[in-house]
């Protein structure tokens, strides 16, 4: 009888054949790779498009249903009216609506319409006023839905404002000014440096789902609102009720870019609060104030989020949800907004490439923001004291850490990082954040070699 032993040694010339074979038909395959557009009959170039139409169409245009609140609860609509199309007070202007910081989509404004404009510009210079000193025009914007972020609902007849809501794209995209400032073509993904948000909700007629959410007066609700300034949300206000920082300047941080977020961990200026999906549900549930459901049992801490906790913000639940099936698609199509790149002629070539150089090695800037995320592939978190700076605004989220923010498009100061850099805008320019590491790592860069690393971050 042969042994065990012998069967296998019989049995591994065979099994040795085999995977030769095998691997012959298998490296063969691997060689001539058989193109195909639906993945083997999956649909996935099909799911792809239509996840990138229906997560635009989404983040241009779905209220989740918040016009329930900004229309029934605050009124804005009213106030956007006036008093004479059927609202309260004066009126919101085409004119002092940019002047907020709203912006208008060229491509969808009825010809019509755009010329009136066009001649109203024009004319204003003459007289003084015009047709964008007229509420009823913005009115017409809205019915054309061409305010960048902002659905207005009418009557049936078309001639009353009932309504309005807001969408992702009001705070994260901005038009390129094609046609005027603050009238063109949109740029999503681009954060409105522009829009004074705070300021818009302060001439609401009804503030009171604020001031019972907060425990504090209308005056002192409108008070901390018009203290944002432009580009600026508190994201947290409603989370711990803190207005204002030790130092007495306003709490609220700087919108930030909704592009190049692909492979970037954790959303947002401070820690673990979590990825895009997760602050997506978070501002479209707490913040637009959508009908949708919300769970974070972190919110439940009655000392870190007195107000939340008192709320039950951790626990919302709609029974009409119009938010939790179009996440998906809405985070599909922000991870595949690509990063702006520099205009030709920009930067100095020679200068970026020196620069290259100092990121990666003396600068020590490319040990956090590593190439081509440009932050940390994995945790990109930090306490405040590693990168030099107070702990307020890190201390607002779960762990009291700041994020890593991913180095993009540093070369357009005028409209992505308009109104400064860091999440509270401390540092005006790019050479005052070099000045900062410099000195907090005393990394003793030359002037020279300051200049040649803003050159590089100018490039990327």
């Amino acid at each position: 009888m042969k042994s065990a032993h012998g069967c296998a040694r019989g049995r591994l010339p065979l099994l040795i054949s085999l995977s030769l074979a095998l691997g012959s038909c298998t490296w063969t395959g691997m060689q001539k790779p058989e193109a195909t557009d639906d993945d083997g009959g999956r649909g996935l170039r099909e799911h792809v498009s239509q996840m990138l139409a229906e997560g635009q169409k989404i983040f241009r245009y779905d209220t989740f249903g918040n016009e329930a609140f900004w229309g029934g609860s605050v009124k804005l609509h009213q106030a956007i009216a006036g008093a004479g199309l059927g609202g309260t007070g004066p009126g919101l202007s085409p004119k002092q609506a940019l002047e907020l910081g709203l912006k208008v989509d060229m491509t969808v404004v009825p010809k019509a319409l755009a010329d009136v404009i066009t001649t109203a510009v024009k004319d204003a210079v003459k007289t003084g006023r015009g047709p964008l000193d007229d509420p009823g025009v913005t009115l017409a914007l809205l019915k054309a839905n061409a305010v960048v972020g902002v659905t207005g609902f009418f009557s049936n007849d078309g001639k009353s404002l009932t309504s309005v809501g807001v969408q992702c794209a009001l705070c994260h995209s901005t038009v390129d000014d094609a046609s005027l400032p603050g009238i063109g073509r949109r740029l999503d993904g681009w954060p409105n440096r522009d829009l004074n948000i705070g300021a818009i909700v302060a001439t609401a007629p009804d503030l009171s789902a604020y001031t019972k959410m907060l425990q504090v007066d209308e005056a002192t609700v409108r008070k901390v609102l018009n203290s944002w300034g432009p580009g600026k949300f508190d994201a947290e206000l409603n989370l711990d009720g803190k207005a204002f920082r030790p130092d007495g300047k306003s709490a609220a941080t700087l919108n930030p870019a909704a592009f190049g977020l692909a492979g970037v961990n954790n959303h947002t200026w401070t820690g673990a609060w979590g990825t895009v999906s997760y602050w997506n549900a978070y501002v479209a549930n707490l913040e637009m104030h959508g009908l949708g459901n919300f769970f974070d049992p972190r919110l439940d801490d009655a000392v870190k989020y007195p107000v939340a906790a008192r709320t039950r913000q951790g626990h919302k639940q709609d029974a009409d949800d119009r938010i939790t099936a179009k996440l998906p698609a809405l985070h599909f199509y922000q991870l595949s907004l690509p990063v702006p790149k520099p205009p030709s002629g920009s930067f100095d070539a020679a200068a970026a490439s020196r620069g290259e150089v100092l990121f990666r090695g003396k600068a020590r800037c490319g040990s956090c923001h590593v190439p081509p995320l440009f932050t940390e592939p994995g945790w990109n978190l930090h306490k405040a004291e590693e990168i030099g700076i107070d702990d307020f605004q890190a201390k607002r989220a779960p762990d009291d850490r700041y994020r890593t923010a991913s180095l993009r498009a540093l070369w357009d100061v005028k409209k992505i990082h308009k109104g400064g850099y860091y999440h509270d805008g401390r540092f005006a320019t790019l050479m005052d954040v070099v000045n900062h590491y410099d000195r907090h790592f005393q990394t003793r860069l030359s002037d020279l070699e300051k200049k040649d690393l803003i050159e590089y971050l100018s490039s990327i």
